[in-house]
């Protein structure tokens, strides 16, 4: 094929104006969201001097909000004067794609629902005589030319690497189950996100299709190359193809760009027409930003009309023939859009392509086969309305309020009056630098914020401890026990247990008495701590062990209940009673009374024995006593 290849953007030829009759571009757009998908994450441009097709990716909201980004950063090329330098407007689109992926990943930074969005860019861009093709992701940009197609971009995609690599074929790669996956494409990735750039020599006639991969995927190169040979109209190729890609059974969105290379015998001999700029998909949602950055009126992409419309529509429609193909025959009024759009040259010239594809259906020719099917199906089916965007200056004479809103790419108002939102501007670069400088300090501020909060939460959780800690002490300091220190009976202030290995007690008096003269009964007890509600109980339950004490010396063998149980208060008792009763009543016969230990030492021991079962016993074996 009589092609010439791709020249690199410092090759002295492709700096050099063209010295033939200039090419103008003529393009239009067709996007749909499918039958699977819940929202149009693709987004394309269609212009004069620039086509553009954008397919994003990263969830329900990250997709469609990194394809828009995308375009409006390159949507200012749309601007170029078309004799401009080759090699500049090379380097132009490439800082244009880098700009967009710096404002994909910081937008997915500030907010964390976007993280991991991305999206594909493949653009072309007519200047000085020579196509200027950047291309990065698995959409694709086909040529064609003297009736043969070629594809201008390599897909960066797993399954072509296979594919290059030779481990499966083209047809294996349309079924492979990892086809979606991408190996190069802007956004929060940690990819190399540099694009290809290409320039070649432009030729009159040419005609190019930008595609997602929701239409080459399921589409053959052999009917994407009889559909643009065929069918003359670009709406109406656009149309078709993205039509045939639903009908094939493609499950994603489906976006086409088809633009011709008008030559013009002389640019002053006739008045050139020039096309609004057309916004598909996600990126239509707010047409004004783009239309700031061009500066001229942009308008919605016309909807998918083919194969939409119901069966009995389509079968009159074709019943009927060519006359089917006027405007009155689909129940359309020609001027109803320019009546909606007003009186201004943008909205003329939205009515002329809204109608462009119902003029060239009527003169296909029918023995084109299923030509002449898909005219009448596109003649038949209601035109919707196209949405018009004007630019803020218009906007302003109309006292229409101007939304500044570009997305992540600012519209700079700049000294001399002008309004501009490319990003190689130094106005427009210092601006975005501004803007950067105060979202990282309203990003350090809010993280500022929560340390403050965490450390506030902090000393709050740190003080309630230590305030029920000095709680918990001051109150076990009301309590007293007594205890063991170094073999004595001591007497200790608090309670005898710890607080997160604090102990909540300390000794205040140590006594004379020898934790090794007393019982084993006794010096168990002593171990566990004998609690009293005072310091003088403490004293009164000392002089009681020492008492006991003295008597367990004089008396070996006997068994006496622990000195601070009832049994042993009601001993005492019984000892006072008996000191005081009458005369002519017997000591021995009161209730508490018992044999003195001194006169009668063997029933003092038989006594003994008759304790009560419930309390250890003086002298006893600590496990019969248990017993």
């Amino acid at each position: 094929m009589d092609f010439d290849g791709p020249a690199r953007p410092d090759d002295p030829a492709a700096g050099a104006p063209c010295e033939a009759q200039p090419l103008y571009l003529y393009s239009t757009t067709v996007s749909d969201v499918g039958t699977v998908r819940s929202n149009n994450q693709d987004s394309s441009f269609a212009g004069e001097r620039l086509i553009a097709i954008c397919d994003g990716m990263g969830g329900h909201a990250g997709g469609d909000t990194a394809s828009t980004i995308a375009i409006r950063s390159l949507s200012h090329i749309e601007q170029n004067d078309p004799s401009a330098d080759v090699a500049s407007v090379a380097s132009m689109m490439e800082t244009s794609v880098m700009a967009a992926h710096d404002a994909i990943v910081g937008k997915a930074k500030r907010e964390r629902s976007l993280a991991g969005m991305g999206t594909t860019v493949t653009a072309v861009s007519l200047v000085a005589g020579h196509w200027v093709v950047t291309h990065i992701g698995d959409s694709r940009a086909y040529l064609l030319r003297d009736g043969k197609l070629r594809r201008m971009t390599q897909d960066h995609s797993y399954v072509q690497h296979l594919i290059d690599t030779g481990r499966i074929t083209e047809a294996e790669a349309r079924n492979h189950p990892q086809r979606n996956v991408v190996m190069r494409v802007l956004g929060d990735f940690d990819i190399d996100p540099h694009p290809d750039i290409a320039v070649i020599k432009a030729e009159p006639t040419d005609r190019w299709l930008l595609c997602s991969d929701g239409l080459c995927g399921v589409l053959e190169d052999t009917t994407i190359e009889d559909v643009l040979a065929t069918v003359s109209d670009s709406e109406e190729c656009a149309q078709r193809l993205v039509a045939m890609s639903l009908k094939a059974g493609s499950t994603d969105n489906v976006t086409a760009v088809v633009a011709d290379a008008i030559l013009a015998l002389s640019a002053t001999g006739f008045d050139v027409p020039h096309q609004t700029p057309l916004i598909g998909g996600a990126a239509s949602s707010n047409l004004e930003a783009i239309a700031d950055i061009v500066k001229v009126p942009v308008a919605s992409a016309p909807a998918l009309r083919l194969g939409k419309q119901s069966p009995a529509l389509r079968a009159a429609a074709l019943s009927h023939g060519p006359a089917a193909s006027s405007p009155a025959a689909s129940g359309a009024d020609p001027d109803a859009d320019a009546g909606d759009l007003g009186d201004d040259s943008a909205g003329t010239a939205d009515t002329e392509a809204n109608t462009a594809a119902q003029t060239d259906a009527a003169s296909v020719s029918p023995s084109q086969p299923g030509i002449s099917e898909a005219a009448a199906e596109v003649a038949a089916a209601p035109t919707e309305p196209v949405h018009v965007a004007k630019p803020a200056a218009v906007r302003d004479e109309n006292d229409t309020k101007a939304n500044m809103d570009t997305g992540e790419i600012p519209v700079v108002k700049k000294k001399d009056g002008r309004l501009s939102a490319d990003p190689n501007d130094p106005e427009v670069a210092r601006v975005i630098r501004k803007k950067r400088l105060r979202a990282k300090q309203k990003s350090r501020k809010r993280h500022s914020h929560w340390r403050l909060a965490i450390i506030i939460a902090a000393v709050v959780v740190v003080v309630a401890v230590l305030g029920g800690g000095a709680g918990a002490y001051r109150w076990s300091q009301t309590k007293y026990y007594l205890g063991k220190s170094q073999g004595k009976v001591a007497i200790y202030q608090g309670v005898n247990t710890n607080f997160f290995g604090a102990r909540l007690s300390h000794e205040i008096e140590t006594t004379d008495i020898s934790s090794s003269q007393l019982p084993q009964s006794w010096d168990d007890a002593l171990d566990q701590g004998i609690t009293v509600d005072s310091l003088d109980d403490a004293h009164s339950h000392v002089r009681m062990i020492r008492k006991e004490a003295r008597n367990l010396k004089t008396s070996k063998g006997k068994s006496a209940p622990l000195p601070w149980t009832a049994d042993a208060r009601a001993k005492d008792d019984g000892n006072s009673d008996a000191k005081t009763a009458p005369k002519d009543q017997p000591a021995g016969q009161s209730k508490s009374s018992k044999p003195d230990s001194q006169s009668d030492q063997g029933k003092a021991g038989d006594s003994g024995t008759s304790a009560d079962s419930g309390n250890a016993t003086f002298g006893a074996d600590p496990k019969a006593a248990s017993q």
